[in-house]
């Protein structure tokens, strides 16, 4: 890494900062259970999406004891929509970890990778913002902002880049003003120095520094290792209805979604007459399609293809939890998945 360029955006990120960062909730205060909480919900998720679920979040559990008491099913209904739920599995065994050590969060980096479900990103996050450690939270933003900088071509998602970043940037964090430091690399990355498009090299508080600017390779970095192609699945699901009733069923409690609910399915695309051949004897009395519907849904190394038939029937057999309006929109939670049918 070039310290001596790194070295030099420190003063520019700290006056630049104070002027331009965006008022979000959760910079309301540096209250550790705020920023721990806003940091995982923002993992891979919009500002813009993760503002509403972050008030409702804090409704329901205002504190780490709160959190940790709130059951499953509450939390999961609390996330639903956000997606990558393990995310918010993770906050659950976190909050009653620190819940039994008293509610109070540790100061350092090192302390808080012990608890679960914290990675380094989060951990560097929590110490720099909260306590003023010189630790690095080196997120997509940073990455992509110091490799512009730096005009440095490596991949940047390899754990040695990253970790060579990481020492890089806190051997220059700013004592006294370390969360300033952590934040507003974080906002100039998410707000300037852009992905999936050109970067706004004239707003920008480092254009002086960075090296590539003034090489031209602005829109040739960060580079990144080829991507793994994603598992192509096919699913057909069926929205039984039977009055207001409608059919759900709990996923398995390990693998992809796990323990959350689901429109009755099967694997494979099925045609209409292989779909009533698949529903007969099942108990559900007199069937009427009423429309079929495709649509889909990508995961991170999964495609699923999906095929939907509603349909009406006029018996409720128990295989299926059959739930109205108001326990679907208060109790089950449904991931987008299968919610996109129910629009």
């Amino acid at each position: 890494m070039n310290q001596d360029i790194l070295n030099q955006i420190v003063s520019p990120l700290l006056a630049w900062f104070p002027k331009h960062k965006r008022d979000l909730p959760w910079r309301a205060d540096r209250e550790p259970y705020h920023v721990w909480l806003s940091e995982i919900m923002l993992q891979q998720t919009r500002v813009e999406a993760v503002k509403g679920y972050y008030a409702r979040f804090l409704k329901a559990a205002p504190d780490v004891f709160a959190l940790a008491a709130l059951p499953e099913e509450q939390l999961m209904k609390l996330w639903e929509g956000l997606g990558y739920y393990n995310r918010a599995r993770n906050l659950h065994r976190c909050a009653k970890a620190l819940a039994d050590r008293g509610g109070t969060f540790p100061r350092t980096k090192t302390e808080l990778l012990k608890l679960p479900g914290i990675g380094d990103y989060t951990a560097g996050a929590i110490a720099s913002i909260c306590f003023e450690e010189a630790a690095a939270a080196v997120d997509g933003n940073v990455l992509r902002v110091c490799a512009r900088v730096l005009d440095d071509d490596r991949p940047v998602d390899t754990p040695q880049f990253k970790k060579e970043l990481s020492e890089a940037l806190e051997a220059i964090y700013p004592k006294g003003h370390c969360g300033d430091f952590t934040q507003a690399l974080m906002e100039l990355g998410a707000t300037v120095c852009v992905p999936n498009g050109a970067p706004k090299c004239g707003e920008c508080p480092l254009g002086e520094v960075c090296l590539a600017r003034a090489r031209n390779t602005m829109l040739k970095l960060p580079v990144k290792l080829p991507k793994r192609g994603r598992r192509q699945e096919e699913h057909t699901l069926f929205l039984l209805r039977c009055g207001d009733q409608i059919a759900v069923e709990q996923r398995p409690r390990i693998g992809l979604l796990a323990g959350l609910w689901q429109l009755p399915s099967t694997p494979g695309l099925l045609s209409e007459a292989e779909a009533g051949a698949y529903l007969s004897g099942l108990g559900l009395g007199e069937l009427q399609l009423r429309s079929a519907r495709d649509g889909g849904h990508i995961f991170t190394h999964i495609q699923w293809v999906l095929r939907c038939y509603e349909l009406t029937c006029t018996q409720m057999p128990d295989r299926w939890v059959w739930a109205g309006p108001e326990e679907l929109a208060a109790r089950y939670s449904l991931p987008t998945a299968f919610r996109q049918f129910l629009n």
